[in-house]
């Protein structure tokens, strides 16, 4: 058997199996299909660009190490298994389970590439599918395995082994694994399992993950889904069923669990909601709204978590809440960021009581503009009273986003005089609280808002009282071997002493991630030395508002621009700095989708990838610019971020990008001398230094006669600034030490 040949480091461990694996004479008929699988092996060596004998599909060396162990060396013995095995007796049936190996690869590969399978998981993977195998060839069912790996890797083993005597119960099992993970596809793909015991409940956890699908297919009650969804007997699909003889339903949908607890009605309801086009009360609408918001997370919070029916999800209570604040107030306020009279420009929130305007700020925390944050906390103070007292607020509230607001006063410099109306002890425990129980939350999300918040305050007294409680909860986390702790806290105070450059500290060597500061020319270059930048336009009417502005600011003189129907290309005439960017086609009719992805099949064909990504957009565009990023890039410039998913996502995906963000909506004036100044930069060949950058920027708005550019700019945040990046990119290095 003539097998690809890896490295000395990986041959160190060689057991005496190997030793075997020589030994073994393959008869010439089966040849080439040994031959197929060590194909599959050079190729996933060559994927990472380098022929290196090194498997490497994260940006961990020693879990690269463990992978590339596992599909070469591992593989060669399920070979020799197979020919050596006396259960597998006939030339076809060895062959059969040659090409299941060969199909393992193939696997891995494709959902390497596609992102659809986690490389961490390739131990469970290549353990399992040899305990499958055996299985198989005993004629016993697989059902157990699959139960105990992840539905990616089951998805993988299941379509290996379709001939096993428990295919049909595991593709059963997976398909509910598929709708934990996926409870918004549900209703999609439930279909062929209507009749199964499971599939009653599945309704229900759709039900509570999108109530609004339920009503719509409810609708058409004679339907297949329809009888499934009529048939269900859960209070909850019932009352959404009641709901489709009622008008303007969706806006009843926030109050599902006070309707089935019998709290509201449906008429108690429509002095607010009106009926056909007529009577919404839309200030009214917004107060209930509130109101259901404050006594929902009490329930929430409550020592037995009692989480109220339609309180997330699609036309839930804060996605309601959320869509109402930007509508009727946000919006409004924004579009008359120009007015000269602040009184008219803030008309829209003149009804709105403080706890009001509390929740339409944190609600809007990617959209409202600056100036528009500031005057509506102007408001939000005066109307607390002539002895305001924020932390009265605060409780009335029971504290519901009170991390968010924290971290959104920061941002806008509020946070000071927020924490003046409170008696200091108050102000203190306020703090505490917001650093505290970091580790307790299912994801990073209040780290990176602390994280945050800390590079937006000036006020040294209040720097240095959060990084005390860092370092109080870092060493009760040591104290109690809480691991989880100890990396988080740690990490904020690394970051936090390094904020104060008396420090002298180096995130890079300390976090051990890619440089922060400054990157070099090379880094960005492919190997045939070319710098490819993609810039994902968007078809709504800012975008074909912008896109020619940029398109001319590439000079005839120093750019060679050619176009089609659905992109431009754009290339240095000095350097080799290629920039392609999508047209801004309908959004409605879904023509700027198109253009991004069969421009990224042009760019996958020429074996392009994109070192830097521009999303020219709004935020709520951004997780469809995720989506479609090939990975890999090592600057990643954006508006506004629009959360912690999306950085997250952002950073799973481009492990080492260096991220330009803003704290609201981007600029166009301000994004095209953004990328002047990069592709400018590009070209010359010159180290890239972020600090110098924004040097040169701040000096360049500081002179511009529109004096709200200088305050947009203000909003911008250097990668070497972005703490929350930064301590995101920490905490995945250090847990997968």
């Amino acid at each position: 058997m003539k097998k690809y040949i890896f490295s000395c480091l990986l041959l160190i461990a060689v057991t005496p199996v190997f030793a075997a694996q020589d030994s073994v004479i393959i008869p010439i008929y089966r040849q080439l299909f040994h031959d197929k699988i060590d194909q599959e092996q050079i190729i996933l060596d060559q994927l990472d660009g380098k022929t290196d004998g090194l498997i490497s599909p994260t940006h961990k060396p020693e879990m690269n190490l463990v992978i590339t162990g596992l599909l070469t060396r591992k593989i060669d013995t399920l070979q020799v298994f197979v020919e050596l095995n006396e259960k597998i007796v006939t030339n076809n049936q060895k062959i059969k389970y040659l090409s299941y190996i060969e199909s393992l690869l193939k696997a891995f590969k494709y959902g390497w590439r596609s992102k659809s399978f986690n490389p961490v998981e390739t131990t469970d993977l290549v353990e399992s599918f040899e305990n499958i195998m055996k299985a198989n060839i005993d004629s016993v069912s697989m059902v157990s395995q699959i139960d105990q790996v992840s539905y990616a890797t089951g998805k993988i083993l299941t379509d290996l082994f379709t001939d096993n005597a428990g295919y049909t119960a595991s593709k059963k099992l997976l398909y509910v694994k598929y709708c934990v993970l996926y409870p918004d596809k549900i209703l999609q793909t439930i279909e062929p399992y209507i009749n199964e015991p499971f599939a009653d409940a599945l309704i229900v956890k759709s039900c509570e993950y999108n109530p609004t699908a339920i009503y719509n297919i409810a609708q058409a009650p004679n339907t297949v889904l329809g009888m499934l969804i009529y048939r269900n007997t859960s209070p909850v699909v019932k009352t959404i069923v009641e709901l489709t003889k009622t008008p303007n339903a969706l806006l009843y949908f926030p109050f599902l669990d006070d309707l089935l607890k019998g709290h509201k009605t449906v008429e108690s309801l429509k002095k607010y909601v009106g009926e056909d086009g007529i009577g919404y009360d839309s200030i009214g609408y917004f107060k209930l709204l509130v109101q259901t918001e404050i006594t929902y997370f009490k329930r929430l919070v409550s020592p037995v978590k009692d989480t109220p029916i339609a309180m997330f999800g699609a036309n839930g209570l804060r996605e309601v809440l959320k869509n109402k604040s930007l509508q009727h107030f946000v919006t409004p306020i924004n579009t008359l960021h120009d007015a000269i009279n602040i009184n008219i420009r803030m008309r829209a929130i003149d009804s709105l009581s403080a706890v009001d305007l509390y929740f339409m700020m944190v609600m809007s925390e990617n959209d409202i503009y600056t100036s528009s944050f500031k005057h509506t906390y102007a408001r939000f103070i005066q109307r607390l009273g002539k002895d305001a007292q924020t932390d009265s607020l605060l409780l009335a509230v029971h504290f519901d986003y009170f991390k968010k607001f924290i971290k959104m006063l920061a941002n806008y410099n509020k946070l000071d005089n927020f924490l003046s109306y409170m008696p200091q002890n108050n102000s203190e425990t306020l703090m505490r609280g917001f650093i505290a129980n970091l580790d307790n939350t299912g994801n990073l999300e209040d780290a990176i808002d602390v994280a945050d918040s800390y590079s937006s305050i000036t006020n040294k007294n209040l720097q240095s009282t959060i990084l005390g409680y860092v370092i109080k909860n870092e060493t009760d986390c040591i104290q109690k071997n809480n691991t989880r702790g100890k990396t988080i806290y740690g990490l904020l105070k690394t970051i936090f002493l390094s904020a104060d450059t008396s420090n002298n500290l180096n995130l890079t060597g300390l976090l051990g991630i890619p440089s922060i500061y400054e990157i070099e020319n090379k880094e960005l270059q492919d190997d045939s030395g070319r710098i490819i930048e993609q810039v994902y336009w968007y078809g709504d009417k800012d975008g074909k508002t912008f896109f020619p502005a940029f398109i001319n600011s590439f000079s005839g003189k120093d750019w060679t621009i050619t176009s089609n129907a659905e992109w431009y290309e754009i290339r240095s005439k000095k350097g080799q700095v290629w920039v392609f960017a999508n047209r801004p086609l309908d959004n409605d009719a879904n023509l700027d989708d198109s253009a991004q992805v069969h421009l990224n099949n042009y760019l996958a064909e020429l074996n392009m990838q994109p070192a830097i990504v521009v999303h020219r957009g709004h935020s709520y565009w951004l997780p469809r610019t995720i989506k479609r990023m090939a990975g890999g890039a090592k600057i990643v410039m954006l508006g506004s971020c629009g959360g912690f998913k999306n950085l997250n996502d952002i950073i799973r995906i481009n492990p080492d990008a260096h991220i330009i963000s803003t704290k609201e909506i981007g600029a166009g004036d301000i994004n095209r001398p953004i990328l002047n100044y990069l592709n400018q930069t590009f070209e010359s060949g010159n180290k890239l230094v972020w600090q110098n950058m924004w040097t040169t920027l701040t000096k360049l708005f500081a002179g511009d006669p529109v004096s709200s550019i200088l305050e947009s700019w203000d909003a911008y945040i250097p990668p070497y600034k972005n703490l929350g990046a930064i301590f995101l990119k920490g905490y995945n290095n250090m847990i997968e030490e």
